[in-house]
């Protein structure tokens, strides 16, 4: 199965997005650009280093179009001010004229301090807890507050909706369909079960998307550059991208995550049971969003291997995998 060009409708939003755009940006935020530029790694929006004369560079981010209402957004800004102001290491938006989100071109975009950074390795039990105590002052404050634009995580909806997204759109090799439509039914039967399990759920305000990538380390220890999937959810959903690993190695990583974690907050231990179904739904997720995606020119240049043959055998053989994992017993610390 070779990958196929998307209807006409399904233009890219960002094809009016210059580098002149990105420029008047910049000074819409109040600065005075050099003419550096830096496209960074980014693919759901498109986010820019730039330079200004006699300052550090800033970091501009561009949200696409259609995917937030404003609310929703300037909700994200303000949790992130919130979390900010907390002294807890998030990097917030700056303001402008006592705004956040500005607007150039039709494009709405923040404007963002540069802060450096490594990789997070997590690779020592200190590190681990500092990680947790971290995480716990966030869901401390989160749980302070509730958004009313953002959503809340429903994981059989979304991966409802995800599955149905790969099948609407013909993706599929023809002989990996029945198989496909099996395995992710069971899935998500098992995922309803595991919630309804442990309800009722408590929903917080969390980061949504807290892995390394979101993660930057330094002497100080971490902070998150990326609040883009905040939204109101069990608190183990920023805890489990964390582990690695084998099964006792996840279970050492989770018990280190979990002590800094107490030192700041409760942690449910019925959330445990949740952690094989939110994986299931990230898997079923990433691939029904790289389908949704496809039409931006970006995804076919980043992911060039998404929706051939060999891909969707890989990827039906590791849901069926992960159907297994969701039958077998919780970690348990």
């Amino acid at each position: 199965m070779t990958v196929r060009a998307q209807p006409p409708v399904d233009e890219t939003p960002y094809q009016g997005l210059t580098p002149d755009v990105i420029v008047a940006a910049v000074e819409v935020a109040g600065f005075q650009p050099d003419g550096r530029m830096l496209a960074l790694n980014s693919y759901e929006n498109r986010v820019y280093q730039v330079g200004v004369e006699e300052d550090t560079p800033l970091v501009l981010k561009f949200y696409r179009p259609g995917r937030w209402v404003r609310a929703a957004v300037i909700e994200e800004h303000r949790f992130a001010l919130e979390l900010a102001a907390a002294d807890i290491p998030v990097v917030a938006p700056l303001v402008v004229g006592g705004e956040t989100l500005l607007q150039v071109a039709g494009y709405d975009f923040a404007a963002y301090p540069r802060r450096g950074g490594r990789w997070p390795d997590l690779d020592t039990s200190d590190d681990r807890v500092l990680m947790g105590r971290f995480l716990g002052r966030l869901h401390r404050l989160g749980a302070a507050g509730r958004f009313e634009h953002r959503p809340s995580l429903d994981a059989v909806a979304m991966a409802t909706v995800a599955a149905r997204e790969i099948l609407d759109g013909d993706w599929l090799p023809e002989h990996q369909v029945d198989r496909y439509v099996a395995v992710v039914e069971a899935m998500i039967g098992q995922i309803s079960e595991a919630f309804a399990a442990v309800a009722p759920v408590r929903l917080l305000r969390i980061h949504g998307d807290c892995h390394c990538g979101n993660i930057l380390w330094t002497q100080a220890g971490p902070h998150f550059v990326d609040l883009d999937d905040c939204l109101m959810g069990p608190a183990v959903q920023d805890l489990w991208m964390l582990l690695s690993g084998s099964r006792e190695d996840m279970r050492r990583q989770l018990t280190d995550l979990i002590e800094g974690y107490e030192q700041f907050a409760v942690f449910e231990r019925s959330e445990l049971n949740l952690i094989e179904s939110l994986r299931a739904l990230r898997m079923i997720h990433y691939a029904g969003w790289l389908a949704r995606r496809w039409h931006d020119p970006a995804f076919p240049k980043a992911f060039p291997w998404f929706g051939g043959a060999r891909y969707w055998e890989d990827h039906v053989q590791q849901l069926a995998e992960q159907l297994d994992a969701l039958g077998q017993s919780p970690l348990r610390l």
